[in-house]
């Protein structure tokens, strides 16, 4: 009867539910639990994996620059990073509002790492997530526009629940760049979240943007409804 019931959760394909009905068997605990307690055990299983493969899978499409995570941020006094924030910005509740976080720093303190850490944690609250450098991003949206694929890329960037931009103001933008940039910006406006991290301090965005109509366009969507973060300290790289 046991392998029976294994032979049917594997042909069901219910991988957490098998493993653990394996698992108890081999501590022969199946002998003591009721009905009820079994299954709830089992479907408990099964919904534990279903969540880690869900997450694995957003992960992986994300494409995060670094592997990291929330509990490894480092808070020293000296780098600017608020703990209070951080665990605010840990229920993802910023992301359910449509609010941006914008991440400012020079070279090597941790931009880049702090906003995967983010991103990492929205895919375990089941998020969907991309990460993008931006200046290979707006020249995809280039190529895109090329081969006739650009709106359906912009829509597979506006359903996005989390967009990361990073590295952005690395140069200044042209004019088919400040009306992609703008459109993705409105796109995603109060409906989903965006974190963008770059060595530049906000106030020198206007100038990287170029155009005066669009880049008030764009910055008054970002600011006013942003989460700000400005990290400071030498480069963590030097420290290793």
């Amino acid at each position: 009867m046991n392998k029976q019931i294994e032979s049917h959760l594997t042909q069901l394909r219910l991988s957490g539910m098998s493993r653990r009905w394996q698992s108890l068997q081999e501590t022969r605990s199946i002998n003591e639990l009721s009905l009820i307690d079994g299954l709830e055990i089992l479907l408990q299983a099964e919904r534990e994996e279903r969540e880690m493969r869900r997450f694995d899978r957003l992960k992986t499409t994300a494409k995060f620059r670094y592997q990291a995570s929330i509990e490894e941020l480092n808070y020293d006094s000296q780098r600017g990073l608020n703990k209070n924030l951080i665990a605010q910005l840990s229920s993802c509740m910023y992301i359910e509002k449509g609010e941006s976080i914008l991440i400012t720093g020079s070279t090597g303190c941790g931009k880049s790492y702090l906003a995967s850490a983010l991103g990492h944690h929205a895919c375990i609250h089941g998020k969907t997530v991309g990460y993008y450098n931006t200046q290979k991003l707006l020249t995809q949206l280039k190529l895109a526009k090329l081969d006739g694929s650009n709106l359906k890329f912009f829509d597979k960037l506006a359903k996005q629940s989390l967009l990361i931009l990073d590295d952005f103001g690395l140069t200044n933008l042209d004019k088919q760049q400040q009306f992609d940039l703008m459109e993705i910006i409105e796109d995603r406006h109060g409906k989903t979240s965006t974190i963008i991290a770059s060595q530049l301090p906000v106030g020198s965005w206007y100038d990287i943007i170029g155009e005066a109509t669009i880049a008030d366009a764009i910055l008054d969507r970002l600011v006013h409804t942003s989460h700000r973060i400005e990290l400071k300290g030498e480069s963590l790289r030097k420290k290793k």
